[in-house]
């Protein structure tokens, strides 16, 4: 269920898309998102910092493209929210000493500081790297091949929450007792 409501707004955004334009698109996904962060606050009683910036710069990037019938700025939507992602990660554990991802899970996970900052470093470069290629994209390409990108483009963050998925698997302590 939690899945599905993750990947409802860029889905609904990619059927409107494709049946009008982009206007319809990015007013679609707003409203979605909107929604999203709803049944969100709904299930978990409160929306995380991640959330709250997400639904900020839909709606912020969305208005701009509503308004000024512009799609470069949905476009770089996902560049500017991927590169705050990168930044704050980066300057919390290098300037602050403080680890978001530890600090976000580790009331869920009980893994060692060591893996805790691997983990972290390999999200700052992951947001980079989603930051950067879809500047590339929405600069280079057309808005068709930008939205099919956004699509498809899926294949990029689920392979690595599958590979952080399979590299946390040997820290974590089974509650099962040993044979």
């Amino acid at each position: 269920m939690k899945i599905l409501i993750d990947f409802l707004p860029i889905l609904l955004f990619f059927g409107a898309y494709k049946a009008y334009d982009i206007y319809v698109g990015t007013g679609v996904l707003m409203a979605a998102t909107v929604v999203q962060m709803v049944l969100i606050y709904v299930i978990d009683r409160k929306l995380q910092a991640m959330h709250k910036i997400t639904l900020a710069l839909v709606l912020v990037f969305g208005t701009l493209t509503l308004v000024l019938h512009d799609d470069r700025f949905i476009k770089w939507k996902p560049t500017v929210l991927y590169a705050a992602m990168a930044i704050a990660l980066a300057v919390a554990v290098w300037v602050y000493k403080k680890n978001f991802l530890k600090m976000l899970l580790g009331s869920q996970m009980e893994l060692p500081d060591p893996v805790w900052m691997r983990l972290n470093v390999l999200w700052i470069a992951y947001s980079a790297f989603m930051s950067l290629i879809n500047a590339y994209v929405a600069a280079y390409y057309s808005t068709e091949a930008w939205v099919n990108f956004k699509l498809w483009g899926y294949a990029f963050p689920l392979a690595f929450i599958i590979g952080q998925g399979f590299y946390i698997s040997r820290y974590l302590k089974s509650d099962e007792p040993r044979a």
